[in-house]
């Protein structure tokens, strides 16, 4: 009886400070939610959406984690942020419901609209320029890795701090996508808000490793809007270290932009 009544103490302490969860049913994408530690929750914190690649499409949600933010978030990494994590079905990212994701968790807690960012790989990184093509009013800056865009969209793009990365040998993606985006975008307004690194050597797939290292996140939350809808440019950096190539991921290696 006594082990009984410390197992129920376990599995009660353990649902009060799980942080991850899934949730589905509440928008038209299901995500996972990662909620930073309460001293950072009851301070209004920013959100960081992952988009991920079409390797991880479906409607098993734990396909999600197999690499990108929350598996990052589930091997320790701890990110000061409320951290959202949807799963397309099939197809390419629909921005008008990325921004429903986005304005759902806007709504259910307190959160800095002045510091939201989007980050995804391949299928994501079309994703985060789409979204931000479309959206640009509603986020604060970007990561995309191994995508492409529209050109059509740039200046929305030239709008926000923007970080473009590339692996100069992706048989997948190829650079001319993120090479023509970046062209448009700098046609745009000289590129000001634009960091572009080409990554020598590297795949499609070896881009994962920016999850794993710290560059992308300390950069994405050194950008905040100035309360006026206005993003400042003093923050974003010309210079960023390149991501070395690393042994491809498996999953990360199947996704494409189509």
């Amino acid at each position: 009886m006594k082990g009984l009544f410390i197992g129920l103490l376990l599995c009660i302490g353990f649902t009060a400070t799980a942080q991850l969860s899934a949730v589905k049913g509440k928008t038209t994408y299901n995500f996972w939610l990662n909620l930073p530690a309460d001293s950072i929750l009851k301070d209004n914190p920013p959100v960081l959406i992952f988009l991920h690649g079409k390797s991880l499409s479906g409607t098993d949600l734990a396909r999600v984690k197999r690499y990108g933010v929350i598996h990052e978030i589930e091997n320790g990494r701890k990110i000061p942020a409320i951290v959202v994590a949807p799963q397309v079905a099939s197809g390419s990212w629909d921005p008008d419901k990325v921004l429903e994701v986005l304005e759902y968790i806007q709504a259910e807690y307190k959160t800095d609209t002045n510091r939201v960012y989007v980050c995804g790989m391949s299928l994501g990184g079309y994703g985060t320029m789409h979204f931000a093509g479309k959206h640009a009013d509603k986020m604060t800056a970007g990561v995309a890795l191994c995508g492409g865009g529209n050109p059509k969209d740039a200046c929305n793009l030239a709008s926000i701090p923007m970080w473009i990365q590339h692996g100069n040998r992706d048989e997948a993606v190829p650079l001319k996508q993120s090479l023509d985006m970046v062209k448009a975008i700098r046609a745009c307004n000289d590129g000001k808000n634009l960091v572009w690194t080409e990554v020598k050597g590297a795949d499609h797939g070896d881009l994962e490793k920016v999850f794993r290292g710290d560059e992308m996140y300390d950069w994405l939350f050194t950008q905040v809007r100035n309360g006026k809808g206005d993003v400042s440019i003093l923050e974003v950096k010309k210079e960023v270290p390149a991501v070395e190539a690393a042994t491809p991921a498996t999953e990360g290696t199947t996704g494409t932009g189509n």
